[in-house]
């Protein structure tokens, strides 16, 4: 019996050791996920979109991150920062920098990322302003109805009532805005309850849209041929294989790269964005499992590779970079509002984090209605919104472009696409948990859509396509 004893007590031991072990491995291991997602969500949220953090915790975060139950943050608002910490280890702090948002500490120290030269000081006193005397998209004013022919009103506040509809408690769409947008006039809009026009939100995976603008306003300059392999300095070693990617195949998703777009503990997505210095760098790191443009794969990484180009391109002529975004781009067309966030090396998020409110949002996809003219000034390079719409040629369904989803459909059959009852000219930036930016060319018309959906099948597309489209003659 004694011996009995021994043996089980050693046993209850090894047991109890290896969960001792385990937990400490997955606190080491797979903490900083969970701690930098809160983080860097809770202070882009609180700092940028004002919204209560508590709510975004349990709305937002909760839902889609299993660790995020583990995890506990402190929020210092004088000095703009939030820490996530799991039972207390795997620290991780975001702060907030005034034109850049909120980028993670990792790798680096937080005084080291404030000596950056991203923002020049004081460049929001210097911006334009939006002019409330003037309809949308010069002003905030809303088109006059009265002035509107061609539209049945009472169909597309159904269409609208639909889209905030909730089909039941397990299925939620959650939608936190709508906007249409009609021949460059601002239709109709609806928030939901905590949110309104001013609240800049985050578009996730939309922001490949706006890296892909950065580009072609750099190619429009002469200072990018994306035709040629992309100036990556970890591949060019002669010989490496990796030197013959272009910025046109990163654009495609087509790159060959062995970046696994999966978002999990141990997994690169995240392990990307929650655990490294530098995204760009993190992904050009990765071999080739394909010939350049023989597979696609829709891919994050190769998004940030594409953004750092842009910013070492820029950094040569401009002392503080992100100013060619408000000078070139987000100030050109009324987007005021746009913030895109940096990882911890400075370079911006070109894969997933660019804030706007939904007006500005609708803002850009008008520019690309427009054929990349704003006010009768071309800010985007001529032919550039075709080459962005046109199918990567190994897309199955033709449903990618350059950094925009599409609806071309399979080659041989066009009737298998993303968005069958939908025209197959639409194109869309789209993020995570259905964010939209949906272009439809032949009928003048641009819809955002934002929400916290967490089961893809509670929103549909197609449907909310087709609602809209239901109310308007011409």
């Amino acid at each position: 019996m004694r011996r009995w004893v021994k043996v089980s007590l050693g046993i209850v031991g090894f047991i109890m050791m290896a969960v001792v072990v385990g937990a400490g491995w997955l606190v080491q291991t797979v903490g900083p996920i969970g701690s930098g997602f809160v983080a860097k969500y809770i202070c882009s949220s609180t700092f940028i979109s004002d919204l209560d953090p508590v709510d975004v915790f349990n709305e937002n975060i909760k839902p889609v991150n299993p660790l995020a139950g583990f995890v506990s943050y402190t929020i210092d608002r004088k000095k703009k920062s939030v820490t996530g910490s799991m039972y207390g280890m795997s620290k991780l702090k975001a702060f907030y920098r005034e034109g850049c948002g909120c980028a993670l500490v990792i790798d680096t120290t937080e005084k080291e990322m404030r000596a950056q030269k991203l923002v020049p000081p004081g460049f929001d006193e210097h911006r334009p302003h939006r002019r409330k005397n003037l309809p949308w998209p010069k002003g905030t004013e809303l088109a006059d109805p009265n002035q509107l022919e061609g539209i049945d009103f009472a169909k597309l506040e159904k269409a609208i009532d639909a889209a905030f509809a909730e089909p039941g408690p397990e299925n939620l769409r959650k939608t936190r805005a709508v906007v249409v947008v009609h021949d460059g006039k601002l239709i109709a809009e609806r928030y939901a309850p905590g949110f309104n026009k001013d609240m800049p939100l985050l578009g996730w995976s939309m922001g490949k849209s706006i890296t892909n603008a950065l580009v072609g306003i750099l190619v429009k300059e002469g200072k990018l041929d994306i035709m040629q392999p992309a100036p990556v300095p970890e591949w060019q070693q002669a010989g490496d294989p990796r030197g013959r990617i272009t910025i046109d195949q990163l654009l495609r998703m087509s790159s060959g790269l062995a970046f696994e777009e999966v978002y999990g503990p141990m997994a690169d997505a995240t392990d990307m964005l929650y655990n490294s210095y530098d995204f760009g760098a993190f992904t050009a790191a990765k071999p080739l499992e394909a010939e350049p443009d023989t597979k696609w794969y829709y891919s994050s990484g190769t998004a940030n590779i594409v953004a750092r180009i842009v910013r070492q391109t820029v950094e040569k002529e401009y002392d503080y970079y992100y100013q060619f975004f408000y000078e070139k781009l987000f100030d050109k067309i009324g987007m005021y509002s746009a913030v895109f966030e940096p990882d911890s090396s400075g370079t911006f998020v070109g894969s997933s984090y660019a804030h706007a409110t939904p007006r500005d949002w609708a803002r850009f996809g008008l520019l690309y209605l427009q054929g990349g003219i704003w006010e009768e000034e071309r800010i985007l390079p001529e032919g550039w919104v075709t080459y962005t719409t046109t199918p990567t040629p190994d897309a199955p369904k033709g449903e990618y472009g350059a950094h925009f989803w599409l609806n071309a459909g399979n080659p041989d059959n066009t009737a298998d696409r993303r968005y069958p009852e939908s025209p197959r000219e639409v194109y869309e930036a789209s993020g995570f948990q259905e964010q939209k930016v949906i272009v439809i060319p032949s009928k003048k018309m641009v819809l955002v859509r934002f929400g916290a959906t967490q089961v893809r099948s509670a929103w549909d597309t197609d449907e909310f396509i087709q609602n809209v489209m239901a109310a308007f003659s011409t």
